[in-house]
Order: structure tokens, then sequence, then C-alpha cells
């Protein structure tokens, strides 16, 4: 399916000559996710799943013009410094957060702008991370669409009211208004 943002990211090419990195990982993919309720059919929702760069660059204003240079990753729709914290990050975590947003434990929040946001990861050594990760949902050709605005790490748990990720599929397969953040 031809989407209209990014399906298949190029590896990131230092400008000073380091090694490539391979960014596969934020590439377009579908989700399937399974609504299991008792007492209720299954509901099966299929989103198309894209990344924007903000998953692997971030903007350094402290950064030199030489600096900024060796590490601009030229997006289609904008060019920003590579960002190797937020790349690692992104390859360790992101694809499971996304695969697993209905899944029992899952965080999703109000994230502002009409967007939606899911934090907190385990790491590897057991230590808690603010992870936060805002998407966007929406339909594009009469399919359902998600796609990853961000995801960098926080020091704080971000604040926001949850919502449930089946509320929001639901409400956008039938074409109803989203969950809105209670004033």
């Amino acid at each position: 399916m031809k989407l209209d943002e990014v399906m298949h990211w190029k590896p990131f090419k230092p400008a000073n000559g380091g090694e490539s990195v391979d960014l596969s990982y934020a590439n377009a993919h579908r989700v399937t996710y399974v609504h299991n309720e008792p007492g209720k059919d299954p509901i099966t929702y299929e989103f198309y799943v894209t990344y924007s760069c903000h998953v692997f660059a971030k903007d350094y204003p402290e950064l030199t013009e030489q600096e900024r240079a060796d590490l601009i990753y030229h997006a289609p729709k904008e060019s920003r410094p590579f960002c190797y914290r937020r790349h690692v990050l992104a390859r360790q975590y992101l694809r499971a957060i996304i695969e697993n947003l209905g899944a029992e434990g899952s965080i999703v929040q109000h994230a502002g702008h009409g967007g939606y946001a899911t934090a907190e990861v385990v790491t590897e050594d057991n230590k808690k991370l603010y992870y936060f990760v805002p998407f966007k949902v929406f339909k594009e050709r009469k399919k359902l669409r998600l796609h990853v605005v961000s995801a960098y790490p926080l020091t704080d748990r971000p604040n926001g009211k949850r919502v449930k990720f089946f509320t929001i599929a639901w409400n956008l397969l039938r074409n109803r208004p989203m969950p809105r953040p209670p004033r």
C-alpha cells in the first residue's frame, strides 16, 4: 500500500565517514490488534504504521555548525541531526511498544494536539525508563493508520489522562469522534 509517509528509511551515513546505521526498524509495517472482551466476539483492527524521523533524529541547538553537518539526516520532509540515543532506544523498544498497544499493562494516554502517547518501559537491567512515544491515528484511503510522531526519553513520568487503545481504534473504525482528555 502506498502511504503519505516514508515507507523505507535509508540508512544514516555520517558525513565524517563513520559507520552506516541501519534504520529498517522504522520502516512502515502493518500491525493487527485483536480486542478480546469476555462474552463478546473478538474485534480485529489492522493498522498501517509509519514513523517520523523524530524517532531517531533531534535538533541540538548546542552543536556547532560542523558537528551539525556531520550528523545531518535528510528525510523527505525535513533534515535534522541524527541522535544515537534516540536511535538505540527506538531500535530496542519502539516496535514492540507499538505492536503491544492493546495489550494488558500497555500505557496509552492523551498527549495533546489530538494525539496519544505511550510511555514507560523496563530496560534490560530492570530499570524503569519513561520513553515518550506520541502518535496520531487516522484513516487514509479507507485504511486505519497510526503514525509515530516522535519518541524520546524523559526524566519524569509524563502527565496525561489514560485512554484505552481499543476505544481509540473502535471510534476510528466507526468514524466516531476520538476520545478527548477531560477539561
